[in-house]
């Protein structure tokens, strides 16, 4: 790409000269005066060294105090490379481009949209960043691409688009059902050099540059500089696919999964099974019990810290039977971990990362890991009904407050402890606890099975009576271990009474659960059949 632009810029036959001076004069007629330039330059340093050098760097090289920790890496300016663009593959973006960078944020990364910048304050921050690289001094930006009409969409579009989709190779990267486990994921690398993820297409609200069907187009004409995602013109150009099959393979791409984050609900409600209870956590014995979508994000917090977590969200599905309750739980991660086809990737996620903070790890000969670290997944819960809205510290309790863990790994399965913290963990042997996980295509599923009342040391549940619940996340294969993990805030799981019982629930009241979504919810039926 920077060949490219190098060609572009380089040596010029002298028949090319005369040319080059027009283009030259032509982009000096038609840039702002001087003046006004150096002023929007100091303007936008201004705003820069306030929001953006932290990560990007004094010099705008990427390398701020935080970059270490992040993978992707903070754009590097001096490069020009950028991912959002309305221009072709290899060229710089407009204005208009950067701006809808800085504005919107780029999903899947560390990089946050900025609404609290003013139009004026990102115009200034937009002629500052571009002061970084010499390129954009060499001529005007190119013109947007022609990106054609949508021809439409449908199920006979969406079969079309499948089609294309292992046509163009997409699997490959992307994987079978979009997840990003395809063969070459754990082989990617970015034009640094450092491991970078294929997108997981059935989480489009993550992906960068929007999720709509046009947005989806037009990340695959202009392709994604800097990263290994192409353009598909080479591909229309020599004839693999009509420019009607890139649309129609847009429409298959946003059918993979919702477009928008699903709605969060604070109340995982737990249904009265009809005819008893799922014996595992099969499609089929599932089908048609609400679902209930919980966002995760990075440990934070704590060193060492994790930026840029695999698993982001998850989805929990229950059933009770009036004695025993049922939870599936499902999550996307496109490696099995330990999975030795994704080693290597380990091993330049670990070599990319700052990890202070982190366990030293122990390595054999060859200087490779003695020990590959599972996939893991635990809900944790108050050991007792909570008064009003106490909840023990949400990363694992602590030692005044511990929590009641539901765990699972891939290695050594289910099982239920005692949590005082991320580093505190005891195991309770006696728990009744059981169930068992699969992984198909880049997803877990987990079934878990347990007694709502236990005799052993651990929470008893009611029906009709609310109980705290959060979740916490590992990819081994990325190296997350021990405080490396997603993390949710606290939730509820709610046991529903039958239809004729005399206990009526409230519905709970949404307000700030955490400093983060400080939702608060109540109870009110329950305390008045207690008190009666």
């Amino acid at each position: 790409m920077m060949a490219l632009r190098r060609r572009a810029f380089g040596l010029v036959a002298p028949g090319g000269l005369a040319i080059l001076a027009v283009l030259a004069i032509a982009a000096v007629s038609a840039a702002p005066p001087l003046a006004a330039q150096e002023d929007a330059v100091a303007a936008g340093k201004v705003v820069y060294d306030r929001w953006c050098a932290e990560c990007h760097g004094e010099t705008g090289q990427g390398d701020g105090s935080a970059a270490a920790s992040m993978l992707p890496r903070p754009r590097d300016f001096t490069q020009a490379l950028y991912q959002i663009r309305t221009t072709g593959s290899g060229q710089l973006p407009t204005d208009a481009d950067i701006r809808f960078a800085i504005e919107n944020g780029l999903p899947g990364t560390t990089m946050p949209g900025w609404p609290n910048l003013s139009d004026g304050e990102i115009d200034d921050l937009i002629v500052y960043l571009k002061s970084f690289s010499r390129f954009f001094a060499q001529g005007p930006a190119p013109e947007p691409l022609d990106f054609g009409s949508d021809p439409g969409g449908g199920p006979a579009a969406i079969e079309a688009g499948a089609a294309a989709y292992l046509t163009m190779l997409c699997e490959e990267c992307h994987g079978l059902s979009g997840r990003g486990d395809g063969t070459s994921a754990p082989t990617l690398e970015d034009w640094r050099g450092l491991p970078i993820r294929a997108a997981d297409l059935t989480e489009a609200w993550v992906l960068n540059g929007g999720s709509s069907v046009e947005d989806m187009h037009t990340r695959m004409l202009t392709g994604l500089d800097g990263t290994p995602m192409p353009s598909a013109i080479d591909a229309m150009n020599s004839g693999v696919v009509s420019p009607d099959e890139v649309w129609q393979l847009a429409h298959y791409l946003a059918s993979m999964g919702p477009r928008e984050m699903p709605p969060l609900r604070e109340v995982i409600r737990v249904g009265r099974a009809e005819g008893g209870l799922p014996a595992d956590g099969g499609e089929e014995a599932w089908a048609g019990v609400e679902a209930f979508y919980f966002p995760m994000s990075g440990q934070v917090v704590q060193l060492p810290r994790n930026f840029a977590p695999t698993v982001d969200g998850l989805w929990v599905q229950g059933l009770h039977d009036g004695t025993d309750m049922a939870l599936r739980v499902q999550w996307n991660d496109p490696s099995n971990s330990p999975d030795s086809n994704w080693d290597e990737w380990q091993d330049k996620i670990t070599a990319a990362l700052d990890l202070d903070g982190a366990e030293p790890i122990a390595l054999d000969s060859a200087g490779a890991p003695t020990v590959r670290p599972p996939d893991a997944v635990l809900l944790q819960f108050p050991f007792e009904p909570p008064e009003g809205t106490d909840r023990p510290y949400f990363l694992m309790g602590d030692a005044r407050e511990p929590v009641y863990l539901w765990t699972w790994d891939s290695e050594a399965g289910v099982g239920a402890g005692r949590g005082r913290g991320l580093d505190s963990v005891e195991p309770l042997a006696e728990d009744p606890v059981t169930g068992e996980a699969t992984w198909e295509e880049g997803r877990w599923t987990l079934y878990l099975r347990r007694p709502i009342e236990i005799e052993s040391d651990g929470l008893d549940f009611a029906e009709g009576t609310p109980m705290p619940i959060a979740f916490q996340a590992w990819d081994g294969s990325s190296a997350e271990v021990g405080k490396r993990s997603s993390v949710s805030t606290w939730y509820y799981i709610l046991l529903e009474p039958p239809a004729s019982s005399t206990v009526v629930v409230t519905p709970l009241l949404a307000m700030l659960l955490t400093g983060a979504f400080g939702l608060v919810l109540v109870r009110r039926a329950q305390d008045r059949r207690r008190d009666g």
